[in-house]
C-alpha cells in the first residue's frame, strides 16, 4: 500500500503532476517570504530600523500578488482536472494555507507600521522582550507548518496546534504586565499601546500558524480538525490514514 506522500504522487498525466508540484513550490515560496516578513518586522520593532519596517511594509504587495496568482492556478486546475480524493484535497489545502499565509503578512505589515510610529514617537518603556520571546515562537510556528506540509508529517503539524495554546497564554501574560505599567505610568500609553497591538498581531499570527498547520492534517488524514479540541486532534492524528483511495 503507498504511503500517504505517495498518493499525492501517482498520476497518468505528467503535465498533471508537474502543475501540483508547481503550487506546491509556490505555497512554499510564499511561505518562506512570509516567514522572513515576521522576522524582519520584529527586528525592526526591537532595533528602531525605520528603513527595514518600511521595506516589510513594502513587500507586503508581492505577498499580495502571491496569494492571487496562486489562488487562479489552483481554480484553474479545479477546472480543468477536476481532480478527486487527495488530488482535491491537495488543491483545496493550498487554496485555504495561501489564506492564512496573506493574513501572516498583513500581520507582519501592522507590526511594521507599529514599529514607525514607535522610532517616531520614542521606544516604549517596556514591552520588548515579550515582543521578541513571542515573536521567535510564532515564527518558529509558522517554519514548522510549512516544513509539516512539505514532509506531509501530521505530527509535526499537531505539534503546531499544540505549541498555539502556549502562544495564547504568553500572549495573556504579557498583556497583564502591560496594562499594569500603563497604570502605573500613564505617561506611557501611548507609545505602550503600540506594543499592545505588537503582541496582538504576534498572536494573530499564531492562529494562522495553527490553521495551517489544520489543513495540513486534511490533507494528509482527509478528515477536518478545524474548531475542536487538542485532545479529538490528536486521536485523529493517531489513526490509520483516511486516504485508502
Amino acid at each position: 500500500m503507498p504511503s500517504d506522500k505517495e498518493l499525492f504522487n501517482q498520476h497518468i498525466s505528467q503535465q498533471f503532476n508537474d502543475e501540483l508540484e508547481e503550487i506546491r513550490t509556490q505555497l512554499l515560496e510564499m511561505g518562506g517570504l512570509v516567514e522572513k516578513q515576521i522576522n524582519d518586522a520584529i527586528v525592526a520593532l526591537i532595533e528602531g530600523d525605520a528603513k527595514l519596517a518600511q521595506q516589510v511594509r513594502d513587500k507586503d504587495d508581492a505577498i499580495n500578488q502571491m496569494e492571487l496568482d496562486i489562488d487562479q492556478e489552483c481554480l484553474r486546475i479545479l477546472a480543468r482536472r477536476q481532480p478527486a480524493a487527495s488530488d482535491l484535497r491537495l488543491v483545496v489545502s493550498i487554496s485555504k494555507i495561501i489564506v492564512d499565509l496573506e493574513r501572516i503578512g498583513d500581520e507582519a505589515s501592522k507590526i511594521a507600521k507599529r514599529a514607525l510610529d514607535l522610532v517616531e514617537e520614542g521606544q516604549a518603556p517596556r514591552g520588548y522582550v515579550e515582543c521578541r520571546h513571542i515573536g521567535h515562537h510564532v515564527r518558529r510556528m509558522v517554519q514548522e507548518a510549512l516544513d509539516a506540509f512539505a514532509r506531509m508529517d501530521t505530527e509535526q503539524a499537531f505539534s503546531v496546534a499544540r505549541e498555539d495554546k502556549a502562544v495564547d497564554q504568553e500572549y495573556k501574560t504579557a498583556m497583564r504586565e502591560m496594562v499594569t505599567f500603563m497604570m502605573e505610568d500613564p505617561r506611557s500609553i501611548g507609545r505602550v499601546l503600540n506594543i499592545l497591538w505588537v503582541l496582538r498581531s504576534l498572536e494573530r499570527v499564531g492562529d494562522h500558524a495553527r490553521n495551517v498547520a489544520e489543513h495540513v492534517i486534511y490533507l494528509v488524514k482527509g478528515t477536518d480538525v478545524r474548531h475542536i479540541g487538542l485532545k479529538r486532534m490528536e486521536a485523529e492524528v493517531k489513526k490509520d490514514s483516511a486516504a485508502e483511495e
